[in-house]
């Protein structure tokens, strides 16, 4: 019987923390006992000498582990420009893709090429804002280069606060249902998700409901397979609350 596998790819523009957010995920899956970190060299998946004194990724590299009965292929691939041909070797085996984007420097050119890569071979792909716990950081700003330059498809899955500090946390809205799943591995939806992958933010308060407007707008965006007709996003808030994804209040 052959066992079940996923090639998952970390993919982004150089310095928005891929590979610390692969090492986060190692660390979650109970594959390493702590972090590693880029600027020390001791990440899991750079190991070449160049790439510990550098600081950054020249070849993609594959760490297995399993995760309910499917072995995870995770694949660090290389984020700087000069290394694409790295990059465009590891995408035809791609099962699906975190493209990993700077809450603070937003889409950059090296992001268009990657989404455009991605979108071209079908490969379902999530979006991760990554350093929200960084001076500077936008989500609400990133959102809208996202739409504007990578595609307007996209769901935010919950709010980031404290953004700029390291207490920053996300709150996701609520558990995907079957049909936004289905959308988003078809690759016809890209979820959002905010976070940093250097302190490991998760979500830390009561998982907010979408109200029933946002119901309404999710549902026309997932039957016309198109923006809504004000062309806003689609995303879900909680009650009494305004739309933004900071998690910030009216008036405030």
């Amino acid at each position: 019987m052959l066992r079940k596998s996923l090639n998952l790819g970390i993919l982004a523009h150089v310095d928005a923390g891929k590979t610390t957010l692969t090492e986060r995920l190692l660390y979650a899956a109970g594959v390493i006992d702590e972090v590693g970190s880029v600027d020390k060299g001791t990440t899991r998946t750079d190991s070449l000498e160049l790439e510990q004194q550098r600081g950054i990724t020249i070849k993609s590299a594959v760490v297995s582990f399993p995760i309910d009965g499917v072995t995870v292929n995770l694949i660090d691939t290389p984020g700087h420009p000069d290394f694409i041909a790295e990059v465009e070797r590891v995408l035809s085996v791609l099962d699906g893709c975190v493209l990993v984007i700077s809450a603070v420097e937003g889409v950059q050119p090296q992001t268009r090429v990657l989404m455009r890569a991605l979108q071209r071979l079908d490969v379902p792909t999530l979006l991760f804002v990554n350093k929200i716990d960084r001076a500077g950081a936008d989500p609400e700003r990133v959102l809208d280069e996202i739409e504007q330059r990578l595609t307007p498809d996209v769901v935010p899955m919950g709010s980031a606060d404290g953004l700029g500090t390291r207490t920053a946390s996300f709150a996701q809205f609520g558990t995907a249902d079957s049909d936004l799943v289905a959308r988003a591995r078809a690759g016809e939806l890209h979820p959002v998700f905010f976070g940093s992958a250097l302190t490991g933010s998760r979500t830390c308060c009561p998982r907010a409901r979408a109200t029933a407007r946002d119901r309404s707008r999710l549902a026309s965006s997932r039957s016309s397979g198109t923006r809504t007709a004000t062309g806003s996003r689609t995303r879900a808030s909680s009650p009494g609350r305004s739309r933004s994804v900071t998690g910030s209040t009216p008036g405030r």
